[in-house]
């Protein structure tokens, strides 16, 4: 990651500010549904928050990766499915006072779960129904903005409903 600082002059002869803004890597939002209509969630410690966590499957594009690959190998390596069909819902800036990067958004439609598998540690790997999730959200455990843009997206490409039809 990069700090930068750009002087920003809004109109010709005035003072200018100061802006900083962190540079670094895009990464990728994953929500996926498994063949029984379940969305997996991923449970970890952040030290950022020096909290655990409740979020969906998500990680950094690898240098050369293409979004899409880094997000069927991010599903599988925190939740152990496999993707069967993969849809781009967005590319969005994560907080564009701030960072420089993009978040790029998916919903995927997953095989059965690996058998045997097992998360890497510090990682728990949990099912909820799309009900079960609105009610995580509602009652704040599942309080992530960045996953809930995903969310958002998906319900208005048709992909998933938290709600019943309107």
């Amino acid at each position: 990651m990069t700090l930068t600082a750009r002087e920003v002059e809004f109109s010709s002869g005035t003072v200018g500010e100061t802006y900083h803004s962190v540079e670094t890597f895009d990464y990728v939002v994953v929500l996926a549904i498994s063949p029984e209509g379940l969305v997996p969630l991923v449970r970890q410690y952040r030290p950022a928050v020096e909290d655990f966590t409740l979020e969906l499957p998500a990680g950094l594009i690898d240098p050369g990766e293409q979004a899409a690959s880094s997000a069927v190998r991010e599903l599988l390596e925190e939740t152990g499915f496999p993707s069967r069909a993969v849809h781009l819902l967005g590319v969005n800036k994560t907080d564009a006072g701030r960072l420089s990067n993009r978040v790029h958004s998916f919903f995927i439609e997953t095989d059965d779960r690996i058998p045997g598998f097992a998360p890497e540690a510090g990682v728990e790997t949990l099912l909820a129904s799309p009900p079960e999730l609105l009610n995580m959200i509602m009652g704040g455990l599942f309080d992530a903005q960045i996953a809930l843009g995903p969310l958002l997206l998906a319900d208005l490409q048709g992909h998933l409903r938290l709600r019943g039809s309107p």
